[in-house]
């Protein structure tokens, strides 16, 4: 059986990014972008990863430029933006298209497990993996990293 384990993203920096590195912790993996209206949910997604990363939450942000050019910047630029305005520590990707026929691998598997609602529609949707690399739960660009949707999502996969 899959599982969001057998993928690997590339890494901000270049280097690999398996996600079998996160076994045995909850994975909320969210497309972001640096010049959207959503942009400031960056700020939810530092504070969710510090209050839960001691209990094995990973945060990954997927850079993706597929809504109307919202993440234009280099990889390196993404970083430094990421790093310098909103104090993400992280991982992150290098930029990925998340969907339609050129979607990661890991997003074409996720809309398969499960179905539309994790069919990105814009930037930070948000994708939950349990801590056995299961796919949970899909939450869209509105919904707020520190909403208390997606923290009961979370703490039921912690």
């Amino acid at each position: 059986m899959t599982t969001a384990y057998d993928f690997s993203f590339d890494a901000i920096d270049g280097k690999p990014l398996p996600l079998k590195q996160f076994s045995g912790r909850p994975v909320l993996v969210v497309n972001v972008a640096s010049k959207c209206g959503l942009t400031p949910q960056y700020q939810g997604l530092v504070q969710l990863y510090h209050d839960l990363k001691e209990r094995g939450l990973v945060v990954l942000g997927v850079p993706s430029n597929q809504f109307m050019g919202q993440e234009p910047g280099t990889n390196e630029e993404i970083a430094t933006f990421c790093s310098t305005t909103f104090g993400v520590d992280f991982p992150l990707t290098a930029k990925t298209d998340v969907k339609g026929d050129t979607a990661h691998p890991f997003y074409r598997w996720m809309l398969g497990e499960l179905g539309a609602p994790a069919d990105p529609q814009w930037n930070f949707h948000k994708l939950l993996i349990d801590k056995d690399g299961k796919a949970v739960r899909a939450f869209g660009p509105q919904t707020e990293p520190l909403s208390s949707e997606v923290r009961q999502a979370i703490e039921g996969a912690l």
